[in-house]
């Protein structure tokens, strides 16, 4: 069976759309998903599923989140093999020197081409972003908070869903996951 990490967007952000990882351990158990791992209050699982794809267990959790839970979460799920992936390609080595102001945004696909010529570089730095297909790795020296570049990543702009997570979170589900 292959290892999936599966991220949620936007829950135990406030007080609303609270979610115990114990109970979401046992919404994805319930789904026939084995060796779950949760990491930290916001919606990191690590899993081994039956031979299905990223998107299948993207569908399936959301589902059962919105059945279970009565919630509307965006999931975005990576095999090991993706997760490792994401780790090395690291295009901000040596640049990024503060772990929690780097950021990999998972996206359901390829950013458009309009949200990719709107950045500038001079209009963003010293705030940077690479992209590698449905990853978007940013370095935000001042952090996310008053970023300028973090406010482009609107669902309309690119064109689909993402969620975010800090190069700490992003090295330790690769890790969980094996890869």
């Amino acid at each position: 069976m292959p290892t999936y990490v599966v991220l949620l967007r936007g829950i135990n952000l406030g007080s609303k759309r609270r979610v115990a990882m114990a109970d979401l351990r046992s919404l994805l158990e319930g789904l026939g998903y084995d060796d779950v791992r949760t990491h930290l209050q916001s919606g990191n699982a690590v899993l081994r599923a039956p031979a299905r794809s990223g998107a299948a267990v993207e569908k399936a959790v959301a589902a059962a989140i919105e059945t279970e839970l009565g919630m509307d979460v965006k999931v975005a799920a990576r095999t090991a093999a993706e997760m490792a992936a994401v780790v090395e390609a690291d295009p901000f080595a040596g640049v990024a020197t503060e772990p929690s102001r780097y950021l990999v945004t998972f996206l359901d696909k390829n950013p458009p081409a309009s949200w990719l010529d709107s950045i500038d570089p001079e209009d963003f730095a010293p705030e940077q972003v690479a992209v590698d297909g449905k990853h978007l790795y940013l370095w935000l020296p001042k952090g996310v908070q008053d970023s300028k570049l973090a406010r482009t990543l609107t669902d309309k702009k690119l064109g689909g869903s993402a969620t975010s997570r800090n190069w700490n979170v992003v090295r330790k589900l690769a890790e969980l996951a094996g890869g």
